[in-house]
């Protein structure tokens, strides 16, 4: 796979070759602001690393930056990071051992640090009560179109 990212009102561009096949390859692009003529740098964000699960099931996910409730030791390390890329889906698995992220689970996310960092997703979902003897895996499947 060759993304070639091109951006209008720069002198250059930048290539990322195949071995960038995951979200959150660092570049900068320069843009022109809408109506405005200026130039504007937009830097990509580090690629995902991290799941977290919350307990705050009932706010709607639209605008959100962060888990609104997350539980404590409740974000692990992606099996892979940056998910595993196939030709239009980005699937992203972590697992949850006995005694880790324990509660009544409602929302997860994902981030690009082990704390605080960037939210790519988030979701609500029915309560799912993981409790201390409990593992769990979370598989999350984003579909590109």
């Amino acid at each position: 796979m060759f993304h070639t990212i091109v951006t209008v009102g720069s002198t250059d561009f930048t290539a990322i070759g195949a071995s960038a096949n995951t979200v959150g390859i660092v570049f900068t692009a320069t843009a022109v602001g809408s109506g405005t003529g200026t130039a504007t740098a937009h830097a990509q964000k580090a690629q995902m690393t991290h799941m977290a699960v919350g307990t705050d099931g009932t706010t709607a996910a639209a605008a959100n930056t962060a888990l609104l409730a997350e539980i404590a030791g409740g974000r692990n390390t992606l099996g892979t990071a940056g998910g595993t890329v196939t030709t239009n889906t980005i699937v992203y698995v972590a697992t949850w051992a006995a005694g880790d992220g324990t509660g009544a689970i409602k929302e997860a996310g994902i981030f690009n640090a082990s704390t605080a960092g960037d939210m790519f997703a988030r979701t609500d979902f029915p309560v799912v009560n993981k409790g201390a003897d409990d593992s769990m895996t979370i598989t999350w499947t984003i579909t590109v179109s």
